[in-house]
């Protein structure tokens, strides 16, 4: 029996009257660019998540320029990250023209050391992005000691964990800013791309919402360098609708993410996900370790089960990122990682049947 990795069709089939009717609602009033809705998932979303201040904007990528923008980054600045990310992160700062300076990752919870993080501030290390993957936090107490101690920005990339929470914070709205996506297949996705920039500091938050439009207040009018990332009134609608149900998907998720770690515990050959104590994870991703991955992930593929690896080549090796002289075996951690990282089918709508046909082909392909 089939499996994909996602259904999207399933989802929207739970939310079809409310989507749609919300979707006429906005092209019936043709008002299609930072209108109503916009504003007011804005402040819905500031609400979940405990912050003053959301900043929509038109991707998660442009969310993590911005970001480095209203912090000053600029040509020359050192900004830390895990170099085990999708590559919007590094992206962000290079096309900045700040240096990205990776440090090596957690082996449990692949996300940034923090020990080797602050390790590697130098007196031009202006900011830090730690990345929440797979729906996980970070281990954000050094990591904020460190970046107050030395006035240091700290940036979090939530795109894959909205919704999870650091101690008794939400992701998001832990560090100086929280940068979220809401690509289509993110666990609070729209039906194209979008983004947020999430803050309580006033002062960075009027900042981020005249960068977005071009740096300019007012109109024409430009106090910045800017650019243009707008969310649209039809993406906010779909994401203000979907708001609604987030918690219940996560929950959800937990479940299977459980029933998963039920299964495959005393699996030979597979290393199941690490919940930290410190952290309530919404699986983005149910992400394990085995040492034939390829072989693995093949044999599903041909079984017909969805499966992913998320992400195959570290950053530091990448063919862009030569120029920063990194070389194969800089970051043992995350480079054993890459090799054996195999994500499996997670979404709220799948069924225990479904979740039966992962396991069971699973282990017939290790």
């Amino acid at each position: 029996m089939a499996v994909p990795f996602l259904d999207l069709k399933k989802q929207y089939s739970s939310i079809k009257e409310e989507i749609n009717l919300e979707i006429a609602k906005v092209v019936e009033g043709c008002n299609f660019i930072m209108g109503p809705n916009v504003s007011a998932f804005e402040k819905e979303l500031a609400a979940y998540l405990g912050a003053k201040h959301v900043i929509a904007c038109a991707s998660g990528s442009d969310a993590l320029l911005l970001s480095l923008m209203a912090a000053g980054i600029k040509e020359g600045d050192e900004v830390i990250t895990t170099p085990f990310t999708f590559f919007a992160t590094a992206g962000a700062i290079a096309r900045i023209g700040a240096l990205p300076v990776f440090a090596d990752i957690d082996g449990r919870t692949f996300n940034l050391d923090a020990k080797s993080a602050i390790a590697k501030i130098t007196p031009n290390t202006k900011a830090i992005i730690a990345v929440h993957l797979y729906g996980q936090t970070s281990d954000m107490a050094e990591l904020i000691g460190a970046a107050e101690e030395r006035k240091i920005v700290l940036i979090e990339d939530c795109a894959q964990a909205i919704g999870a929470r650091y101690k008794d914070k939400p992701a998001a709205a832990i560090g100086d800013m929280g940068c979220l996506s809401f690509f289509p297949t993110k666990n609070l996705g729209c039906y194209g791309d979008g983004g947020a920039i999430v803050t309580s500091n006033d002062e960075t938050a009027d900042k981020l919402k005249i960068l977005r439009v071009h740096g300019a207040k007012p109109k024409y009018f430009h106090k910045y360098i800017g650019i243009n990332s707008r969310l649209d009134e039809i993406q906010a609608a779909v994401l203000r609708v979907k708001l609604k149900y987030i918690d219940g998907w996560n929950a959800r998720r937990r479940e299977i993410a459980a029933k998963y770690d039920d299964f495959f515990k005393n699996a030979p050959g597979v290393t199941i996900p690490y919940k930290a104590p410190y952290t309530e994870h919404i699986y983005h991703q149910y992400a394990i370790l085995v040492n034939n991955r390829d072989s693995v992930l093949k044999k599903l593929n041909e079984a017909k089960i969805g499966a992913g690896v998320y992400y195959p080549l570290a950053m530091h090796l990448q063919e862009c990122f030569k120029y920063l002289n990194y070389k194969a075996g800089d970051f043992a951690v995350c480079e054993k990682v890459s090799s054996q990282i195999l994500s499996l089918p997670i979404y709220p709508e799948m069924s225990e049947t479904d979740i039966s046909e992962v396991c069971e082909t699973v282990i017939k392909s290790l």
